[in-house]
């Protein structure tokens, strides 16, 4: 296994739940520092590799470092633990998952339970809902689970790790976008190696609570004051079963990246990475979002004076699951395309519409 693949693994199965992304972020950027000039952190854990640090024109390739959990809401004088959203995090799969409860001083192993099919009334049976998914630690009191360590705010993440699915696919937790931070950091790797010379400056940026509301991107945009924004984050692959392609269009995993039409996307920009796209044969794929992209794109295109910015996604099967899975190729086409605009891209560009 090759350093890049030995840090995927130990960065996407490593915990980085919103608002307490240190340890990962931790990995990110001890992995990147051989491969920019300098780094900096921000008070709420965005981290940053800098390469070409002394020229006037600063350019950004962010991806997202966070992903959904749980926190510990109540626990019951029985010893069961209630749960609430820290991000987006999917009740409808919760039951029978086993977890990991994150203290002050360990980790604490534990399962959601779900009433077995023979006690569950057929005709009433309820579906998992944030009221009834309980966790299950062992315990028989209440004072047990805080003897464990355990308390309200205490976050919980799934145990379940990354998985190479037929040799073509990974499938895991998280992938919603520490996926996007390793493509990021291969972009740095890849420029290093190649003794790419950049006329710019450029920022690495993983960035912390997208999940919640494009809040690290917001900072970090704040203090880099960036002219051009480039973000990578995920999409949803829509032919797998029950996606409403008129809905959602028709993005497929191993097509290809993703790039995206709307108002906070600056059309200029976007030409230019197609360009760059044909260029090198590098297949892609659209999209179209109706208001906004959803991701940092938005945060960073809105910020300061205006930057402009344009979105790179990977098609992504099975969202906000423990099983999200992505194409291996459509990853290293991100890359590539990163890579090639970075290149290709000259600084005296004007991204004016009106002049």
């Amino acid at each position: 296994m090759n350093q890049e693949t030995k840090f995927l693994y130990q960065y996407l199965n490593n915990a980085s739940p919103t608002g307490f992304e240190a340890s990962g972020q931790q990995i990110w950027l001890d992995y990147i520092k051989p491969f920019v000039d300098n780094y900096f952190t921000d008070n709420y854990g965005t981290a940053v590799g800098v390469i070409n640090p002394d020229a006037p024109y600063k350019v950004v390739i962010e991806a997202h470092a966070d992903e959904i959990s749980w926190f510990v809401n109540y626990i019951t004088p029985e010893g069961y633990i209630y749960v609430c959203r820290n991000g987006g995090s999917d009740h409808m799969i919760a039951p029978s998952m086993r977890v990991n409860i994150h203290t002050d001083k360990k980790i604490v192993q534990g399962v959601f339970g779900w009433p077995a099919i023979h006690v569950r009334d057929k005709a009433k049976e309820e579906a998992p809902k944030l009221e009834n998914i309980f966790i299950d630690v062992g315990a028989r009191t209440k004072e047990e689970v805080e003897e464990m360590g355990i308390h309200v705010g205490c976050v919980v993440t799934f145990q379940d790790e990354l998985l190479d699915l037929n040799g073509k696919f990974y499938s895991g937790r998280a992938l919603d976008n520490r996926i996007g931070g390793y493509m990021i950091a291969e972009v740095a790797r890849q420029l290093k190696e190649e003794k790419v010379e950049l006329p710019f400056c450029l920022y690495i940026v993983n960035a912390v609570q997208e999940e919640i509301g494009l809040r690290g991107a917001e900072m970090i945009a704040a203090k880099i004051k960036p002219n051009l924004a480039i973000i990578t984050d995920v999409c949803h692959d829509t032919t797998a079963p029950m996606y409403n392609k008129i809905n959602s269009g028709e993005q497929i995993a191993g097509k290809g990246p993703v790039l995206t039409y709307g108002a906070s996307v600056h059309k200029k920009l976007l030409d230019l990475i197609i360009e760059s796209a044909k260029k090198r044969d590098i297949a892609f794929q659209r999209s179209a979002a109706s208001r906004t992209t959803g991701t940092d794109t938005d945060a960073f295109a809105y910020s300061n004076e205006g930057v402009p910015s344009a979105l790179i996604s990977l098609p992504l099967k099975y969202m906000h699951t423990t099983v999200e899975t992505a194409s291996k190729e459509d990853i290293n086409q991100v890359i590539a395309l990163i890579k090639g605009f970075l290149i290709d891209f000259q600084p005296d560009y004007d991204f004016k519409y009106i002049s």
